[in-house]
């Protein structure tokens, strides 16, 4: 029994991480070069109390990065937390995962 149960508990330990991976959507774009480093940003002076740092961070324009700066944004409701965007790295190549307010 012993010979069977290991090799099934450590193909579901080496599974398991695999399938807690979101999927990209259908519709994501591959860019085969990876982003630069983001660039370090003064936040400056929060215009408000109830306003949130998003920070900076580089897009694929079909060609290129191009930096996209931070800035201060309003949350939609009260409780909000913002998710920076990322750039994930997949067989396929990078793709860019937006950021959102949770």
């Amino acid at each position: 029994m012993r010979k069977i149960a290991a090799p099934l508990l450590l193909g579901a330990a080496v599974l398991a991480p695999a399938a807690c991976v979101p999927k990209p959507p259908p519709n994501t774009v591959y860019v085969n070069v990876a982003p630069p480093k983001p660039i370090e940003e003064s936040q400056g002076v929060s215009p408000g109390t109830s306003y949130v740092w998003t920070k900076g961070y580089y897009r694929w324009d079909g060609t290129t990065y191009i930096w996209v700066d931070g800035g201060w944004k309003r949350p939609p409701r009260a409780g909000a937390v913002w998710i920076s965007g990322t750039w994930k790295h997949s067989r396929k190549g990078w793709y860019w995962v937006e950021g959102r307010w949770s």
